[in-house]
Order: structure tokens, then sequence, then C-alpha cells
């Protein structure tokens, strides 16, 4: 079921960079850093006029590997990865001459916590959502859908990320 929603949302970002190189409007793919020399594999942002579709997002980690001492990198519990996918979000729009306002949808796709026993902390990424959305510094709330998934691409993840944003004509 989720498989299938996930690839329809996916047909419908596409569809609508197809509607928008149809009527004209410029469309402009925002490339990724190269990631050790290998050549990225999908676009990190695609402009289609004035929409922004932002690629899904992960957490930095909290601590840094430190091979010396053997220690993994740390990412956190999902309040703490949804807090940092969001800063990132909020820094990568910031570039793209956007705000968190800006955002008309999002796709949060969420692992259980291996720390709660494989249960997802809804509750956690809420209180992080909190921080950016609905607030009175920034009253927007974007339309969501929140997804538990098997598993993200990387091993530590709890939380992935993917918006629209719609430059407002001011």
């Amino acid at each position: 079921m989720h498989a299938n929603w996930i690839a329809g949302a996916a047909l419908a970002a596409c569809l609508a960079c197809v509607v928008a190189a149809q009527q004209g409007l410029p469309v402009k793919r925002i490339e990724p850093p190269a990631n050790g020399g290998s050549r990225p594999r999908f676009s990190s942002a695609i402009w289609a006029g004035d929409t922004l579709y932002l690629a899904g997002q992960m957490a930095s980690p909290v601590t840094v590997a430190d091979p010396v001492r053997g220690k993994a990198a740390e990412y956190g519990d999902t309040k703490t990865q949804t807090l940092s996918v969001l800063t990132k979000i909020q820094s990568i729009l910031k570039e793209q001459g956007l705000t968190m306002g800006d955002v008309v949808q999002m796709h949060v796709f969420m692992a259980g916590d291996p720390a709660k026993g494989g249960k997802l902390d809804f509750d956690g990424m809420n209180e992080a959502y909190d921080q950016f959305f609905g607030t009175p510094q920034q009253p927007n709330k974007p339309v969501r859908a929140a997804l538990q998934v098997a598993a993200l691409v990387q091993p530590w993840g709890l939380v992935e990320i993917e918006v629209t944003a719609v430059r407002a004509r001011r």
C-alpha cells in the first residue's frame, strides 16, 4: 500500500514537471554536489515555474565518526533527526530565495526507532515540526503526509522529508 502511494506521489511530481514544461514554464534542475567523484543519480531540487520540488533530505550527524576510537557517527532520535532535516530544508530554501512559509506540501517518511522497540515516534517528529510550522513567527502549514516505512536508505535513518514550495508573488 505504501509503495503504491509513494509511486503515486513520485508520478504526480513528474507530471507537474511535464505540465510545466508543456505550458512553457522554465524548468531548472539543481544538481547535488558530487559525492566522492561519483555522478549524482538524481537532481537535489527542480524548479518548475515558481514551484520548487525538493528531494528527500535526511539528518546530518549530531556527532561525527571517530575511526581512531572506533566510534560511529550519531544521528539522534526521531525528534533530533527531524530538527536536523527541517533545518537543512530551511537552509536550502533560503539559498533558493524561499522560506518555510513557502512550503505547500510535505512528505515525511519515518522508520521505527530501535530505542523504542521499533515503534514509530510520531510525537517526536511533531515536536520538531511544530518549531517550524504554525508558529506566531511562521503561521503557514503545508499539507502533509507522514508514512511509516520498513527502513530508510541509511541504516541510522529514522526520518526523511521531501517538500514542495511555491514562490509567492509579493
